[in-house]
C-alpha cells in the first residue's frame, strides 16, 4: 500500500499505527500463493495463520476481560490491510468477528469462555445466521422458529446466504421465540454445527469464491442455555453486531480500492501510448485524481465512524451506514476505472484488477445493501430534524 499517510490522522492512537504496520508486514509475507481452488481448505488454513499471529484476538476479545470492547478502529485497519493483499483472508478475519460478535457483546461469561478461545486460535470457525429466503434486509420478517420444550428449544426453519456455511463449527442463529410481533419477538442462539437437525441443504457458488450455504433446521434441539442474552433481544443483538461490523465492511472496500488505485498508477506509469507514458494523458490524469479524492473521502467516513464507536457512542447507525455506503460505491467506481486503464488486460482472468472487479460486487449487498443504507441515513436525518424542530 503506497500511501500510508492516513495513519497520521488524529483518529488513531499509537497502538493502531503499530498494528497497521505489523499487519502490513505479515500480509506481505504470509498471504502469497493462496489456493483459491480449495476455498474451504484455504479458509481453515488462513484462520489458523491469523490465530497464530494473534490477529483474531481483535475479533474475539479475551473472555477473561468481560468488560473489554471490540476496537472498531483496529478491526477496520486489519480488514483494510488484509483486503488489499488477499480478500479471502479478510473474509476469514471478518467472519470470526461477525460470527462471534453476539457472544463478544452479549454472551454470558460461561458462553464466552467456552467459545471465544477457539475462535481466537482459529480452531473454531464462526457463522452469523440471520438472512432467510424471505427476510434478508427485513430482519423483522424472520420465520425460523424456536419453541421452548422444557430445558431445550426446538428450532425449525431455514437460513440462506450464510457465510462460512458448510465449514463453520458453530452458528449464531436468530429465530422467532414469540415474545411480541415482528422485531421484538426474536432471540439469538449458539448452535454447534454437529447438532442433530442442523442440515447443510445447499452450498452456494459466487462470482468471487467464498464458502456460502443454505442451512436448515429440522426439529433441531438445543439447550436453553444456548440462548444469547434474554428472550426477545435477538433484534437488538443483531443490530448491535451489525452496527460494529458495518463500518468494517467499508474498510474492506477501502483496501480493495487502494489496491486498484496502486495497480492503476503502476499501469499508467509504465504503459506507453503514442510515444509517451499513459500517465501523461489528461483523461487518465483526471481518472487518477477522481480515484485519489474518492479514496480519501471514503477513509474519512470509515474512520470517523470507527472512532465515534470506540469513543463510547452507544450506536453509530448513521455514521456506519454512511461509511459502508460511500466506501463500497466508491470502491466499485475506483476498481472500474482501474479496469478501464488496464484495457483488455483488465478483464483477463487472473489479473489483479479483474479479481477485484468480481470481489467488490458482493460488498454493495451484504450487511445491508446500498439502497438500505440510504433508507437508514434518510430516516436518521428526518428523525434528527424533527427532534430539533420541536
Amino acid at each position: 500500500m503506497a500511501d500510508r499517510s492516513f495513519l497520521d490522522w488524529p483518529f488513531f492512537e499509537p497502538q493502531h499505527r503499530a498494528l497497521a504496520e505489523r499487519a502490513r508486514e505479515w500480509a506481505e509475507t504470509e498471504l502469497g500463493g493462496i489456493d483459491h481452488d480449495d476455498v474451504d481448505g484455504a479458509c481453515r488454513s488462513l484462520a489458523a495463520a491469523l490465530g497464530e499471529a494473534g490477529f483474531l484476538n481483535l475479533s474475539a476479545p479475551d473472555a477473561k476481560e468481560i468488560d473489554s470492547r471490540l476496537d472498531v478502529r483496529a478491526l477496520c485497519l486489519m480488514r483494510e490491510t488484509l483486503s488489499y493483499r488477499e480478500p479471502l483472508a479478510d473474509f476469514v478475519f471478518a467472519m470470526q468477528g461477525l460470527g462471534s460478535g453476539a457472544l463478544s457483546l452479549f454472551g454470558s461469561d460461561a458462553q464466552r469462555r467456552a467459545t471465544l478461545p477457539g475462535v481466537r486460535r482459529g480452531e473454531r470457525l464462526a457463522a452469523f445466521a440471520l438472512s432467510e429466503p424471505r427476510s434478508g434486509s427485513d430482519v423483522a420478517a424472520i420465520e425460523t422458529a424456536a419453541v421452548r420444550d422444557g430445558d431445550h428449544f426446538v428450532l425449525n426453519g431455514e437460513k440462506t446466504w450464510i457465510s462460512n456455511g458448510g465449514i463453520a463449527d458453530f452458528y449464531v442463529v436468530f429465530a422467532r421465540t414469540g415474545e411480541a410481533p415482528g422485531a421484538k419477538g426474536l432471540s439469538a442462539f449458539i448452535v454447534d454445527a454437529d447438532t442433530p437437525g442442523l442440515e447443510i441443504r445447499e452450498r452456494i457458488d459466487l462470482i468471487a469464491p467464498h464458502p456460502l450455504a443454505r442451512i436448515g433446521f429440522a426439529d433441531c434441539r438445543i439447550p436453553a442455555a444456548a440462548m444469547i442474552g434474554v428472550p426477545g433481544d435477538g433484534f437488538k443483538i443483531a443490530m448491535s453486531v451489525l452496527d460494529v461490523f458495518r463500518s468494517t465492511v467499508g474498510a474492506t472496500a477501502l483496501g480493495m480500492a487502494r489496491r486498484a488505485f496502486d495497480e492503476a498508477l503502476d499501469r499508467a506509469g509504465s504503459r506507453q501510448l503514442f510515444g509517451a507514458p499513459m500517465s501523461e494523458l489528461q483523461m487518465v490524469q483526471a481518472m487518477l485524481a477522481d480515484m485519489a479524492v474518492d479514496i480519501d473521502a471514503a477513509a474519512l467516513l470509515i474512520y470517523r465512524a470507527a472512532w465515534t464507536k470506540d469513543s463510547g457512542a452507544a450506536r453509530v447507525t448513521r455514521e456506519a451506514a454512511m461509511a459502508k455506503l460511500n466506501a463500497t460505491e466508491t470502491a466499485r467506481s475506483v476498481i472500474d476505472k482501474a479496469v478501464q486503464i488496464y484495457g483488455a488486460a483488465g478483464v483477463t482472468s487472473g489479473n489483479v484488477v479483474e479479481r477485484l472487479y468480481r470481489e467488490i460486487r458482493s460488498l454493495r449487498i451484504y450487511e445491508g445493501a446500498s439502497e438500505i443504507q440510504k433508507v437508514v441515513i434518510a430516516r436518521q436525518a428526518l428523525f434528527e430534524h424533527k427532534k430539533h424542530a420541536l
